[in-house]
C-alpha cells in the first residue's frame, strides 16, 4: 500500500515536471522551430505528426489493457493477465496489418489528397510520410506497454519514460536546428526518439512485472468482453474529438479565417490548462480497482473527496490566474488582433472546474464496466454542441462557438452526475458540500484584492506580468491555507515541501 501511494505521489510530481516542459515547448520552442525551418516546412512537419497521431489511435484497447489487468491484479488472477494479453496482442497485430495496408494505399494518392501542396512539397511529404508510416507500423503493437505499467502502478517508471521522451526530443531537435538541419532530420529525430522510448518502456515492463504472454490462448467470451469495452471507450474518444476537431470546420463554413485563428489559439491555451489540471488523473485506476474488488465504498468516496479537493485547488488557481492575467498575457504573446481569445479561453476552461475534480467517479465507472453510460452522455454532448454551434457561430462568430462548447461541456457534467447518483449510488451532494462549498470563502476573499491589483498595476512587459503572477500565487496560497485546507491536507503539503527541500 505504501509503495502504491509513493508511486502515485512521485508519478504526479514527474507528470507536472513533464507538463512544464510541454508548455515551454508550446510557448517558446514552436515559434523558434517555425522561424528556423520556415512556415511551409513546418506545415509539412505538422502534417507528418498528424499522420502519426491518427494511426496510433488504439480504438479503446489501451484503456482496456489498464482496466482488465488492474481488475485481475486486485483479484490475484495472475495467469488470467497472461491469457488476456495473448488476446490483446493478437488484436493489435491484426490491426497493425490493416494499418500497413491503409498507409501503403494512401501513399499512392498523396498528390490527390493534398492538392494544396506544391509539386516540390508533395515530393518532400512523400519522404517524411514513409518515415512517419514506418514508425506507426512499428509502434502500434507496443501501445499496451503503457497500460501494463499503469495497471501495475509503476507510475514513476511510466512518467519517467514520458519525461525522458520530451527532454531527449527537445535536445536532439535543438541540435538539429542549431546545426542547420531541416525537415527530414526533425521527423527522423521524432521517429528515433519514439523508438528509444518504446524500448525503455519494454525494459521497465520486463524488469518490474512477471508477465509471460500466452500466445495460444483464445476465448470467445473474453474477446467479447474486450470488444464491448473497447467499443464504448472508442465512442467516448470519438465524441470528445468531435468537440474541438469540428470547431474550425464549422467556423470555416459560417465565419472567417480570423475566427478560425482565434479558435486555434484558444484551443491551445485550453489544452495547456487542461494538461496541467489533468496530470493527476489516470494515476488512480489500479487503486480504485482494488477498492471496488474489496467492496470498500466508503474509501472510494473518501478518495473522491480527497483527490477532488486537490484538483479544485489546482484548477481554481489556473482559472483565477487566467481571469486576472490572461488578457494581458494574450496581448503580450500574440498581439491585440487576438484579444477575443481571452473570453473564449475562459468559456472553454470553466467546465473543467466542475468536471475534472470528479475523475475518481469516472474511474470507478470504468472499473465497474459502466462505460456505456459515459458513452451515452458524451454522444449527447457532441450532438448538443453540433446543434448549438451553427446558430451561435453565425450570430456571434468564434465567441458563439465557445459558448456552444461551454454549454455542451456543462451538460456533460450534469449528465455524468446523474449517472454517478442513480447508477453508481455515489453521494454527489456530499461531494459538492465537501469540495466546492468550502472553496467559496477564499474566492469571496480573493476577488476584491485581485480587482485592486488590476487597477494598481499596468502590464507593459513580461517582467511586470511575471511579478503580478507571483503576487497572485502567494496571495492564493495564503488564502487557501487559512480558509480552505484542513489539518491533514496542511500536513501533506508540509511533508511534501520538506521532502523537496531535503532533496
Amino acid at each position: 500500500m505504501m509503495n502504491s501511494t509513493r508511486q502515485i505521489k512521485l508519478g504526479a510530481v514527474i507528470s507536472y515536471l513533464s507538463l512544464f516542459i510541454n508548455i515551454i515547448i508550446g510557448l517558446l520552442y514552436t515559434p523558434w522551430m517555425i522561424k528556423s525551418i520556415g512556415k511551409a516546412d513546418f506545415g509539412l512537419y505538422t502534417l507528418a505528426m498528424s499522420v502519426i497521431s491518427i494511426f496510433v489511435f488504439d480504438l479503446g484497447l489501451g484503456r482496456a489493457v489498464t482496466t482488465f489487468i488492474a481488475n485481475y491484479l486486485s483479484k490475484g488472477l495472475y495467469n488470467s493477465i497472461n491469457c488476456f494479453l495473448g488476446i490483446i496482442y493478437k488484436l493489435y497485430l491484426s490491426i497493425d496489418i490493416i494499418i500497413i495496408l491503409i498507409l501503403s494505399s494512401l501513399y499512392f494518392f498523396i498528390p490527390d489528397l493534398y492538392k494544396g501542396l506544391s509539386p516540390e512539397e508533395i515530393e518532400k511529404f512523400k519522404i517524411i510520410y514513409i518515415l512517419a508510416s514506418c514508425f506507426c507500423v512499428f509502434s502500434f503493437p507496443f501501445i499496451p506497454l503503457t497500460g501494463i505499467l499503469s495497471a501495475y502502478e509503476k507510475f514513476i517508471q511510466l512518467k519517467f519514460c514520458e519525461l525522458f521522451d520530451k527532454i531527449l526530443r527537445v535536445i536532439t531537435m535543438t541540435v538539429c536546428l542549431i546545426s542547420g538541419y531541416g525537415l527530414y532530420a526533425l521527423v527522423l529525430v521524432n521517429v528515433v526518439v519514439g523508438i528509444i522510448t518504446i524500448l525503455l518502456k519494454l525494459f521497465f515492463v520486463k524488469r518490474n512485472t512477471d508477465i509471460k504472454i500466452v500466445w495460444k490462448f483464445w476465448e470467445r467470451a473474453e474477446f467479447k468482453k474486450i470488444f464491448n469495452f473497447s467499443l464504448w471507450v472508442t465512442i467516448i474518444a470519438l465524441a470528445q474529438r468531435c468537440i474541438f476537431n469540428f470547431a474550425p470546420t464549422i467556423l470555416g463554413i459560417v465565419s472567417n479565417s480570423k475566427d478560425i485563428a482565434v479558435m486555434g489559439v484558444a484551443i491551445s491555451l485550453e489544452g495547456f490548462i487542461f494538461m496541467f489540471a489533468n496530470a493527476l488523473n489516470g494515476l488512480f485506476l489500479p487503486k480504485v480497482s482494488r477498492l471496488v474488488s474489496e467492496k470498500k465504498r466508503d474509501e472510494i468516496s473518501a478518495l473522491m473527496v480527497k483527490v477532488g479537493r486537490i484538483q479544485v485547488l489546482i484548477i481554481g488557481l489556473l482559472l483565477i490566474g487566467f481571469i486576472a492575467l490572461g488578457e494581458s498575457f494574450i496581448l503580450l504573446w500574440v498581439g491585440r488582433d487576438y484579444a477575443s481569445v481571452y473570453l473564449c479561453t475562459i468559456l472553454l476552461i470553466i467546465p473543467s472546474f466542475l468536471h475534472l475534480p470528479q475523475e475518481i467517479a469516472v474511474t470507478e465507472m470504468v472499473v465497474t464496466n459502466k462505460v456505456k453510460y459515459q458513452a451515452y452522455v458524451f454522444v449527447g454532448m457532441a450532438l448538443l454542441n453540433l446543434i448549438l454551434a451553427f446558430p451561435l457561430s453565425m450570430q456571434y462568430g468564434v465567441l458563439g462557438m465557445c459558448i456552444s462548447i461551454c454549454i455542451a461541456y456543462l451538460a456533460r457534467t450534469l449528465g455524468l452526475n446523474y449517472i454517478f447518483y442513480k447508477k453508481m449510488n455515489l453521494d454527489m451532494f456530499h461531494f459538492y458540500v465537501r469540495v466546492y462549498i468550502p472553496f467559496l470563502k477564499p474566492i469571496v476573499f480573493i476577488i476584491p484584492i485581485l480587482v485592486l491589483l488590476n487597477f494598481s498595476m499596468d502590464y507593459f512587459n513580461w517582467i511586470s506580468l511575471f511579478l503580478h503572477a507571483c503576487i497572485i500565487l502567494l496571495l492564493y496560497i495564503g488564502v487557501i491555507w487559512f480558509f480552505y485546507l484542513n489539518s491533514n491536507e496542511k500536513n501533506m503539503f508540509l511533508n511534501l515541501f520538506v521532502k523537496i527541500i531535503k532533496k
